[in-house]
């Protein structure tokens, strides 16, 4: 075969697939994409087989890449799926999670401040809870100096690890159903005993004000978290029209998206707890920054969270990403 005969007979045709390629095309344009690019994939091979490389194979096999990509797309750019993640997915995933999230954090402070309570009004469970002079030495210097005993970046990475790891589990160990509730009750109980003992002797005032500045930030965090895995959990109890491997494969992917978000929330939370709890400022200077960085928490959950939500985001990833879901009838 004559490579410049078959180039002069298609070279009409191939100049209408590269233009197409390059096209804004309506229905009828993609069919004729298709139709054409079959035939020059069928005059490429004819090429490679009787001439082997040749200039024309080449030319010809550009136009075909062009088109190729044209039928089956590519991928974004990085900066574009960054873009998308933090402006759409993010705050639509974490806006889902708003309802669940109030509900725990409720329950949560409910089971603290009632075990608080219940514990330092009855001088025998205060007793049961250890040594007198070790509840003593707890309340007055340990609870205080645990802030400032270690330079303030450092005991920010380990917070920060410490409870981006169990935002994590609270996520990605959902679908058992009873990791979140176990891990929300175990901190709320914590939370209450060491609250007692400073009840106790009279210091809960301290205690309040060494948790509110970073607490406030860091609690809403795993409670969106510990509210994430409940929802994975239910997707696998109540899939509706999914199977329930295609409805723990969506919710999967969303409640990931947001074990990655709360990661950035917690790093806020641990700057403000180890730079600012510990610091010699004005008590209402300290909160206040921790209200404030509540306030840029709540904002983007919210606010850009629920206008996302309006445009029809879920939190989960492009079909591109994804894959194809499968089509059912109905």
């Amino acid at each position: 075969m004559d490579a410049d005969a078959l180039t002069d007979a298609r070279r009409a045709e191939w100049k209408r697939l590269d233009e197409l390629s390059r096209a804004s095309l309506d229905g009828s344009g993609v069919d004729e994409l298709i139709v054409r690019y079959r035939a020059a994939s069928a005059d490429l091979a004819e090429l490679k087989t009787s001439v082997g490389d040749s200039p024309q194979g080449a030319y010809l096999s550009t136009v075909l890449a062009r088109a190729r990509l044209r039928l089956t797309g590519t991928s974004d750019s990085i900066l574009t799926m960054a873009g998308r993640f933090f402006a759409l997915q993010l705050p639509a995933a974490l806006y889902r999670l708003r309802w669940t999230t109030l509900v725990i954090a409720a329950v949560f402070l409910a089971i603290a401040f009632g075990t608080a309570f219940w514990i330092s009004g009855d001088p025998a469970l205060i007793a049961a809870l250890g040594p007198a002079d070790l509840l003593d030495a707890y309340a007055e210097e340990e609870f205080t100096q645990y802030y400032t005993e270690n330079p303030a970046a450092v005991f920010m990475g380990v917070v920060w690890t410490n409870n981006a790891w169990l935002a994590a589990q609270c996520v990605l160990f959902g679908v058992t159903g009873f990791w979140p509730v176990w891990t929300m009750m175990n901190n709320a109980i914590s939370v209450g005993v060491s609250g007692a003992v400073m009840i106790a002797h009279d210091r809960g005032d301290i205690m309040l004000l060494y948790i509110l500045p970073h607490g406030m930030l860091e609690l809403t965090c795993l409670f969106v978290a510990a509210a994430g895995g409940l929802h994975l959990f239910w997707a696998w109890v109540a899939p509706g029209r999914r199977t329930r491997g295609e409805a723990l494969a969506a919710e999967g992917r969303s409640l990931a998206t947001v074990a990655i978000g709360l990661v950035f929330g917690l790093f806020l939370a641990g700057l403000v707890e180890g730079f600012v709890t510990g610091w010699s400022l004005p008590w209402p200077v300290k909160i206040g920054i921790g209200a404030a960085a509540l306030a840029v928490f709540l904002i983007y959950m919210l606010v850009i969270g629920g206008r996302a939500h309006r445009q029809g985001q879920t939190g989960d990833l492009v079909e591109y990403e994804a894959g194809t879901p499968r089509l059912v009838a109905g």
